[in-house]
């Protein structure tokens, strides 16, 4: 079973860059997330309870691609491996939908991105041209 951690505000969940095996679930509270780039911090998200982040960690084996800060007191499930996150899945069932329809979203958001990016690289391209 998912094992459950509280930190107090200000606190660092993870860092980008960093490896880890764990995605977390929040029970309590509001973590942020967020990117810097050229010294400035671009907010991402806020996960506020039931919502869950950190989920690429248990399918891939890259470093972290964001920050998650604890913006106000937090208590965490914290799942730590695939099998971990299906016996959850299975005992939650109404968890399970709603991170299929969360994921859903998010992949429909970065393949929204991708289109916008390929299509300002033609134009790009064709203004050389």
């Amino acid at each position: 079973m998912a094992s459950i951690v509280s930190l107090k505000a200000g606190k660092s969940v993870f860092k980008e860059g960093d490896f880890g095996k764990s995605m977390y679930i929040v029970l309590e509270g509001v973590v942020e997330i967020f990117v810097i780039r050229s010294d400035v911090e671009t907010h991402l998200a806020k996960m506020v309870q039931g919502d869950f982040f950190g989920e690429m960690a248990l399918f891939r084996d890259k470093p972290r691609s964001a920050n998650a800060r604890v913006i106000s007191d937090i208590r965490l499930a914290v799942i730590e491996s695939k099998a971990q996150l299906e016996k959850f899945l299975l005992d939650n069932p109404l968890f399970a939908s709603k991170m299929v329809t969360i994921m859903t979203t998010r992949l429909a958001n970065t393949n929204d991105l991708l289109f916008q990016k390929i299509s300002e690289l033609s134009a790009k391209k064709m203004e050389f041209q």
